[in-house]
């Protein structure tokens, strides 16, 4: 057995995909007499700057000899890559001996490659000390050569790296079609989104009536059907009436899975890794400049929680204040704890509408990737809910505030002279619930774990 493992194909601008060069390979392997066993489409960091859009390299499982397929590749990269784009820097890696003889170090760097930044003198030293054929090339103005090497070996090293996969059933258009508008009809795609679901996720977004498998770049796509069932998929795509399809394939492929998330501690966070962190909101949402809403979260021992209980202690406030009361595991000094700013930027559209409700004292599970001092909000779980909040008493007899009566004497209304020995709780309505949110289908990253796929911790409520 063979694998092959191509990168970086594609351009922001130009288009193509490298999906696509993928595609054409393997239909060239078959051509060749060689039997194409699978193929995968792997979703990278997501959060790589040197990615074009979202990140993804490919690999073919061929019982194709080494060599020819190396020929194969070689010929198809030269003849369909991007090579006028300063960003683009094609790679590809191919390995002798299949999918399951895969060496650690190769399996090790592949998950790194999902949830970290990598080097591509690394990954040329792991390919080489693993006895792998390589080429690289650069596109025009690009100062790196073959940086797509570092895709392509993980891509290789995947099968050994991924517990999880689910699929993608991909339809190209013709490709003289390319950089013109799409032809899909809307109704026959919403009708069979919502015949495949839940098995099939993400092909639209219901609330914003937008079709979220088909591509806006000017790439050779036509849409993307992904879900659970590769048979699934392929029923759902195949109801779909649009322009012709020229060539469809279907990808193993780790998106929808998290797989790009690693438990993280406030003050260990890493630029560009992705995280699952625990918190307490220790400052309330606010709406910044551009429609991002912005939080603090401040870190709690766990050994010290209590899923579900809202129990509350007082807080000391000025005249007129309102203290909002902190579930048990809140009620420490904050001023010693390592705290993180969370956001939920303005693509997440109804998603910021969750994040408004947040209260300070809610603990909370947050999911996202960490840039510039700042998690990037894919989801969050409600783990225990602030129920109270202390404020400034009114006056039995008037109904008024009553103002503070000095420094440890109580609140005294000026009115009536009625008094009050200090802050009193009151009952907070709160919209949100125990569980998990996500940002809807139209902001979702490719690799992110829509709740609907399950295999959650706590109840989930679902976007559409």
């Amino acid at each position: 057995m063979t694998v092959i493992g191509v990168d970086d194909t594609d351009s922001r601008e130009q288009g193509m995909c490298t999906t696509y060069l993928a595609t054409r390979l393997a239909e060239a392997i078959a051509d060749a007499g060689g039997r194409v066993e699978r193929t995968l489409l792997v979703r990278l960091n997501p959060a790589v700057e040197h990615k074009t859009r979202g990140n993804a390299a490919l690999a073919i499982h061929t019982d194709l000899p080494t060599d020819d397929a190396l020929d194969l590749a070689v010929d198809h990269m030269e003849r369909l890559a991007i090579d006028a784009d300063s960003r683009t820097s094609p790679g590809i890696v191919v390995a002798d001996g299949g999918p399951v003889a895969i060496p650690d170090a190769v399996a090790d760097f592949a998950a790194d490659a999902i949830r970290e930044r990598c080097d591509l003198a690394d990954a040329v030293d792991i390919a080489d000390a693993a006895g792998y054929d390589h080429r690289g090339w650069a596109g025009d103005g690009c100062d790196v050569t073959g940086r797509g090497r570092i895709g392509a070996l993980a891509a290789v090293g995947a099968w050994a790296a991924v517990d999880e996969w689910t699929y993608e059933q991909i339809a190209y258009r013709e490709f003289d079609r390319c950089g013109t508008p799409r032809e899909v009809d809307t109704d026959s795609l919403f009708a069979a989104a919502e015949q495949g679901y839940p098995t099939v996720w993400d092909t639209v977004d219901r609330a914003a009536g937008e079709a979220v498998c088909v591509p806006n770049a000017p790439g050779p796509i036509l849409y993307g059907i992904r879900g659970d069932d590769a048979d699934a998929v392929a029923s759902v795509a195949g109801d779909i009436e649009s322009e012709p399809v020229d060539r469809s394939r279907c990808f193993w492929t780790n998106q929808g899975t998290d797989s790009h998330l690693q438990r993280g501690e406030m003050g260990g966070l890493r630029e560009g890794g992705a995280y699952r962190v625990n918190g307490v909101v220790s400052e309330s949402p606010e709406t910044e400049q551009g429609g991002h809403v912005f939080f603090t979260l401040t870190e709690i021992d766990d050994s010290d929680a209590t899923v579900g209980s809202d129990a509350g202690v007082n807080s000391d406030a000025t005249d007129g204040d309102v203290a909002t009361s902190h579930s048990a595991t809140a009620s420490r000094d904050a001023s010693s704890e390592a705290t993180v700013d969370c956001v939920a930027f303005e693509p997440t559209k109804r998603f910021r509408d969750r994040v408004r409700t947040l209260r300070t004292g809610d603990r909370l599970t947050v999911c996202g990737e960490y840039s510039d001092g700042t998690i990037k909000l894919e989801k969050f779980a409600v783990r225990e809910l602030t129920r109270t909040e202390q404020v400034t008493p009114t006056c039995p007899d008037c109904g008024c505030r009553m103002a503070s009566a000095g420094k440890d004497q109580g609140y005294r209304c000026r009115d009536c002279g009625t008094s009050a020995a200090g802050l009193v709780s009151r009952s907070l309505d709160r919209d949100l619930e125990i569980g998990w949110y996500e940002v809807p289908p139209r902001a979702r990253r490719h690799i992110a774990r829509p709740l609907v796929r399950g295999g959650f911790d706590a109840p989930v409520h679902p976007e559409r």
